[in-house]
């Protein structure tokens, strides 16, 4: 008998250990995902986004040169420049505290940080010489391009590859704690059954010994014992199980279709740059407008397409995908968004995002030709021009489909965090303990009568 009790707590001991061990991972995991590391991609991903307007905006300011006409224009892209600058230092001293542990990033945040004021200081010299230059619309003076160049190429060859890495290592920290949480999630549930089922096992032999020996029906603190562990049993089975659905949900449903939306928005900023820079520096318009193409193809990438091409292919995929949402001819972050619809509503937010990404595509080809007739202040008309049916404001549209289909998605990997932090929370682990506690005191309770009478 004594040596059957002891198996019987023993095992119930196993069983809490194997619980706390396989839910206190899960929470763990959830943390880093949830609170940590996913965040983090989200922020770097948004200085990125901040990093490209700042340059789309400075490209527009020389864009504009001292036209009269674009007095209002002129002020309002200061002011959005001014804006983007704030949210851009907000966002790397955020990426600052975050990557206080890690070298890489450390290294990364370093460089943006020694970059950024001399990219500030570039532009703000391109401004002033094209101030002085009093040039026409879309022909900057020399000296103030000159500056505007070296603004851009640090931008493009420094600061934002540094903002990169950043993201890659955070989003390379969520998928692997993603791989290894799934697994040890999948192998803990069979370790809290196996472990449960031993000790009510345990319990069971116990109880009919009992009532062998000592011809008692019923060992009331026995039972309670046992009714405790089954509930406990399938109680952490089933948060286990939920931990496991709700990471599903907050890493493949939710957070990778965050991450690609959030890197096409950035995308998306970075394609309205190229514009402008096109319609500002003749020299390297070609260069501008190959990399206009090779962003086009990340946002959405459609094999062998070239820039008089790609609308015509991109509206037949599109058509196919409009008669059956399972055909995504189409890959690039919009892509694979279109592949990961999960939730209520979010179908036709992406769908918004492809019809206007569609209407963007087209006004650059406008621009692109109004350029070629000679037309260039129509053309920058059109470009910066935000009323209805104009080039920014059909950008604008963009914007707010992509932040739109970005808003359902953070919501559900929001709420699917939350769940696992309710479901494994301090109040959790206390009910947990006490519960197992009771069922150890309650076992050596319903033995030691009858050791008593041996005695």
């Amino acid at each position: 008998m004594r040596g059957l009790t002891g198996l019987c707590l023993v095992a119930l001991l196993a069983a809490g250990a194997a619980t706390g061990t396989v839910l206190g991972g899960a929470r763990d995991g959830t943390d880093v995902i949830g609170h940590q590391a996913a965040p983090q991609v989200v922020r770097s991903a948004d200085l990125y986004f901040a990093l490209n307007d700042m340059d789309a905006q400075a490209a527009n300011l020389l864009l504009f040169g001292a036209d009269p006409d674009y007095t209002k224009l002129r002020q309002q892209t200061l002011d959005t420049y001014e804006q983007r600058r704030a949210q851009a230092d907000s966002d790397l001293q955020r990426v600052t505290e975050a990557v206080a542990g890690d070298t890489a990033g450390q290294r990364a945040v370093q460089t943006v940080i020694g970059e950024l004021g001399q990219y500030e200081a570039l532009v703000a010299r391109a401004q002033l010489l094209e101030d002085q230059a009093h040039a026409q619309a879309g022909r900057p003076s020399a000296d103030a391009l000159a500056a505007y160049r070296q603004a851009t190429d640090l931008l493009r060859q420094r600061l934002l590859p540094a903002v990169n890495e950043v993201t890659k290592a955070n989003a390379a920290v969520v998928e692997r704690n993603y791989t290894d949480q799934r697994a040890a999630l999948a192998g803990g549930w069979w370790e809290i059954l196996i472990a449960g089922l031993v000790a009510l096992a345990a319990l069971g032999v116990l109880q009919r010994l009992l009532a062998v020996r000592f011809r008692r029906l019923v060992n009331v603190p026995l039972a309670i014992a046992t009714l405790l562990a089954l509930a406990g049993l399938v109680t952490a089975l089933t948060l286990a199980s939920r931990a496991d659905h709700q990471l599903v949900v907050a890493k493949s449903n939710s957070f990778d279709s965050v991450i690609a939306l959030s890197r096409a928005r950035a995308v998306a900023y970075d394609l309205n740059a190229d514009e402008s820079r096109y319609l500002t520096d003749p020299a390297r318009a070609a260069a501008y407008e190959q990399s206009f193409l090779d962003k086009t193809q990340s946002f959405a990438r459609v094999d062998g397409a070239t820039l008089a091409s790609y609308n015509d292919k991109l509206a037949a995929l599109a058509d196919r995908h409009r008669a059956d949402h399972g055909q995504v001819g189409f890959g690039g972050y919009l892509g694979d968004e279109l592949r990961n619809i999960t939730f209520d509503g979010e179908q036709e937010a992406a769908e918004r995002v492809l019809n206007a990404f569609q209407q963007y595509q087209r006004d650059d080809r406008k621009i692109r030709e109004l350029n070629a007739q000679g037309k260039l202040k129509e053309a920058v008309t059109f470009d910066t021009g935000t009323t209805a049916g104009q080039s920014n404001a059909d950008f604008d549209a963009l914007s707010a489909a992509l932040d739109d289909n970005q808003a359902i998605n953070q919501r559900a990997f929001d709420g699917a965090v939350a769940v696992t932090d309710d479901d494994l929370d301090a109040a959790t682990a206390g009910l947990g303990a006490a519960a197992l506690a009771a069922a150890l005191a309650l076992t050596a309770a319903g033995v030691r009568p009858r050791l008593r009478e041996f005695a």
